[in-house]
């Protein structure tokens, strides 16, 4: 029981570091600020927000999404917010008839507009699907924020905007990454609802 409770309270520290490091991280906290701009300004411009991810960053996507179109603090109109992963005909065919590379950036070409905002998320930054979502997404004048860990991978070249958590464990990225959305969430509906 005492090694439980020491790997508990290792796993909470680690958690609690990659924040402190956030904390201390005033890049991010801008581009944390600018993101929440670039939404409010496609919502006032008409335009949505779309995202997607893999396995517990698809989960992230959707609980984003839902932040957006449900509500966060602020009992609001919903906003225009979609995780793209959620309708498994879809996503199965697509992956049948195409390739699972291509789930994300089919459905982008389908439904984005110009001026839409795109949120993806992997930790590592090279998910196939994610990069080719992006590079869609870029084609058609959709603004890409990008929420990868330490390095970025390959999407820190391709984002308009990135948000790279300061660690390369999964779990602890992901954590920040519902940390980060949130604190979007809560900039959008105090600059937008004004």
């Amino acid at each position: 029981m005492a090694n439980d409770y020491n790997s508990i309270q290792s796993i909470i520290q680690a958690s609690i570091d990659t924040k402190k490091m956030l904390l201390e991280d005033t890049l991010i906290q801008k581009n944390i600020s600018v993101c929440s701009d670039l939404i409010v300004a496609a919502f006032h411009n008409g335009n949505k927000i779309l995202f997607c991810g893999n396995g517990g960053s698809a989960a992230d996507a959707q609980h984003l999404a839902a932040e957006f179109s449900g509500r966060f603090y602020k009992d609001r109109k919903a906003l225009p917010a979609e995780a793209l992963h959620t309708n498994t005909s879809y996503l199965t065919a697509v992956a049948n008839d195409y390739g699972y590379d291509f789930v994300y950036s089919r459905l982008i070409e389908g439904i984005g507009n110009k001026g839409d905002i795109l949120l993806a998320l992997s930790t590592s930054g090279n998910s196939n699907n994610i990069l080719h979502a992006i590079h869609k997404a870029r084609e058609m004048g959709i603004v890409t924020i990008g929420f990868t860990g330490k390095s970025g991978g390959k999407m820190s070249g391709l984002c308009d905007m990135l948000i790279n958590i300061p660690s390369e464990d999964t779990p602890r990225i992901q954590e920040s990454h519902i940390m980060a959305g949130h604190i979007i969430c809560q900039l959008v509906e105090e600059k937008y609802f004004t």
